[in-house]
């Protein structure tokens, strides 16, 4: 396996230190971001470390360039919209931008494109369906033409008031996923899996592995800790965030030791990257680049 991190976490520094401070820190790999330029609307959007908008052959030359002198690899380019929104509009923008997205990881030479379902949160998983199989059957045929997989992360994207009661990715449980894999049994379309949106869930984030292993194109190295607490006091319908609380991997509830056990068993040797959401670190550059340190140590115990 190969250990790396989200680089949503560092947007102030452009591509060539968030490179330099990888290798000098020993990670294998880097998950680019890839938004479009502009404003975002929620945290940990709007980051743009490659800009796929006319990358062309010199770009992705010289971006080559960057990596062979750190030595460090691109794990995947990371996208995270909502291709499914109400909005026409902007689900329509979302779907061009990622088969942007989908051609710059072919330039590159990147193996994975990482990204949301979507959803309309306002209608149910049937009522999104027919809108999943319209937005996704040709995005997954235009990967697969480009040889490039697509890792789905599994964070329901349910945290806030404008994201309630659905959520705004359609891509959280394994019946879910069950379904989706019979509809588009494409071998580039699969999972970049996070264990810890499972386990504010209440859900058991060891049996997926297992089951969807051999569909997992990419891993996210994030934990959650439920305030039991506090969940007794609000309960499992009340907004996510009022009971519990992203973490760096080791400071919530997921095992590490045996999710990594099982992680193996599987055969799976691709990219574990951390992903920092946990506000306690959130505080400065040095802050953040301490808490992809410290994830790091922690981690390495684990990795084969």
């Amino acid at each position: 396996m190969k250990l790396g991190f989200v680089s949503a976490i560092l947007p102030e520094l452009p591509l060539d230190e968030v490179l330099n401070f990888a290798a000098e820190n020993d990670f294998d790999c880097v998950e680019l971001m890839c938004w479009p330029k502009g404003k975002a609307e929620r945290r940990y959007a709007g980051v743009t470390h490659i800009d796929v908008d006319g990358l062309n052959k010199a770009g992705a030359t010289f971006i080559g360039r960057q990596l062979a002198t750190t030595g460090v690899e691109i794990s995947g380019l990371g996208y995270y919209p909502n291709p499914l929104a109400p909005d026409k509009g902007e689900a329509k923008v979302a779907r061009n931008h990622l088969k942007k997205v989908i051609d710059a990881a072919a330039l590159l030479e990147v193996p994975v494109v990482n990204s949301f379902i979507g959803r309309d949160w306002t209608r149910s998983v049937e009522d999104n369906w027919s809108a999943f199989l319209k937005a996704w059957k040709p995005l997954v045929a235009h990967a697969g033409k480009r040889g490039v997989k697509i890792g789905i992360e599994n964070c329901p994207m349910y945290f806030t008031k404008d994201e309630w009661p659905g959520g705004k990715n359609l891509a959280t449980t394994p019946a879910i996923w069950r379904r989706m894999f019979e509809v588009l049994s494409d071998e580039h379309f699969g999972l970049n899996y996070d264990p810890s949106h499972l386990v504010w869930q209440q859900m058991d984030y060891l049996q997926p592995i297992r089951e969807f292993g051999p569909r997992f194109h990419h891993v996210h190295a994030k934990d959650a800790r439920v305030d039991r607490h506090r969940l007794d006091e609000v309960g499992v319908m009340a907004h996510p965030l009022e009971y519990h609380l992203p973490k760096l991997p080791g400071l919530g509830d997921v095992d590490w030791g045996t999710f990594f056990s099982a992680l193996s068993d599987t055969g799976y040797h691709g990219a574990v990257c951390i992903e920092v959401e946990d506000r306690a670190y959130e505080g400065s550059l040095e802050s953040r680049k301490a808490a992809l340190r410290q994830s790091a140590r922690y981690l390495r115990q684990f990795m084969p």
